[in-house]
């Protein structure tokens, strides 16, 4: 059941990306729209979904400056993809190691364009992830649901990436 979530999340993605972007006017919500806050939660343990996650988190934040709405966007790492983030790989397979090359090198990528990036260090210490082994460019916080709590009270939206 996972394998097909997984396969079909995937192809819905290449199918919307191979689609072509619409223009700001055929956004009807982003009408009258300036800015954009947005906080995204990102909880996957799953590394073929969390990479390609980022890859939209990614293009997203590349569509909105492109079409004149100034994103502030934030990451925030919860639950198991606390582990994706890790420079402690053990467990993975050969497939899903490359994989982790790609989180982390996407992580650098959004961190350069001034994409906030956020770990919660208590699903850190639940699923024994060493604070000192999370990539550089990633902040940690106590508890994610805090830093999700207050990006919201200040009007941030939220985008659930389970």
């Amino acid at each position: 059941m996972k394998s097909i979530t997984v396969t079909l999340l995937v192809v819905a993605v290449f199918i919307s990306l191979a689609v072509p972007v619409a223009s700001a006017q055929e956004y009807a919500a982003l009408k009258g729209v300036e800015t954009t806050k947005i906080v995204f939660d990102i909880r996957t343990g799953v590394p073929k979904v969390a990479a390609l996650q980022l890859k939209l988190i990614r293009q997203t934040h590349k569509d909105l400056i492109a079409e004149k709405k100034t994103p502030k966007s934030t990451v925030v790492f919860i639950g198991q993809s606390v582990k994706l983030v890790s420079s402690n790989r053990e467990g993975f397979t050969p497939e899903e190691l490359l994989l982790l090359d790609e989180i982390a090198s996407t992580v650098s990528a959004l961190s350069k364009e001034g994409i906030e990036l956020e770990l919660c260090l208590f699903a850190a210490k639940v699923h024994n992830v060493d604070p000192a082994s999370v990539l550089p460019e990633i902040t940690k916080v106590e508890n994610g649901y805090i830093s999700i709590i207050g990006y919201q009270a200040k009007g941030y939206s939220l985008v659930p990436v389970y």
